[in-house]
């Protein structure tokens, strides 16, 4: 981080449970400090307690512009930023009759939130010695896997969620892009199928097993990857 295996100061977006929570656990546990962001903020300083002295809570509503610019402040006035993983995410079911409304609830926290917090942050992110910016995506934002028959979720019947993950790939390529030639490393994580809130917990992966890819690609060292889409195997085809 700052120097390689030196602690850092790391913000994850929606940490009060699930992926989020296990993130902001294991990275604790490491020795970093983490700010909990968490939209409920009762929710949120309960998570923070469970962690211990290293996890500070940061009220944060990833589309709440005001409150992203307050996010920002408070981390900035406490002495900076090292890491951004952009977890907060939700699901709803494509609604034919409205298929609007899905889309707009769906891309405005998984994609626009995505991109106006990363966007708060840079500022804080560029003081740093190995800033680390990581997006939380999915297997099914994957052009690649949705187009293989022997794809698991081939049949799969959904439109918003899958492509807000797609659009929060090519963010982060362009990103990453951006970003070229500095010490930044901007990746996209998929946690794989995990039992979780986001799908009634159907999922078959724990939120242990989600968190390793993740906290692998906060924690890269000056020689890591950056621009990739990765899961615990290795990539994951664009």
């Amino acid at each position: 981080m700052k120097a390689e295996n030196a602690t850092a100061t790391v913000l994850v977006t929606g940490a009060n449970k699930g992926i989020g929570h296990e993130v902001a656990r294991r990275l604790v546990e490491a020795g970093h400090s983490v700010w909990v962001g968490a939209r409920d903020a009762e929710r949120g300083r309960e998570a923070a307690a469970k962690l211990g002295q290293n996890a500070r809570f940061v009220q944060l509503d990833v589309t709440d512009d005001a409150s992203i610019r307050e996010a920002a402040q408070t981390v900035g006035k406490a002495g900076g930023l090292d890491v951004l993983v952009n977890n907060a995410g939700i699901v709803q079911p494509d609604a034919p009759n409205d298929p609007r409304g899905p889309l707009r609830a769906v891309f405005d926290v998984n994609v626009f939130g995505a991109i106006a917090v990363t966007y708060a942050f840079l500022p804080l992110l560029r003081k740093s010695g190995a800033p680390r910016i990581v997006n939380v995506s999915s297997d099914l934002g994957s052009l690649t896997r949705a187009t293989d028959p022997d794809y698991e979720f081939y049949n799969l019947e959904l439109v918003a969620y899958p492509a807000s993950k797609a659009a929060l790939n090519m963010a982060t390529v362009q990103l990453a892009k951006h970003l070229a030639g500095t010490p930044f490393k901007v990746n996209a994580a998929n946690p794989g199928y995990t039992a979780t809130d986001l799908n009634s917990h159907r999922g078959y992966q724990t939120v242990e097993q989600a968190a390793e890819v993740i906290v692998r690609l906060a924690t890269l060292g000056p020689d890591g990857p950056t621009g990739g889409f990765f899961f615990n195997e290795g990539e994951v085809p664009w």
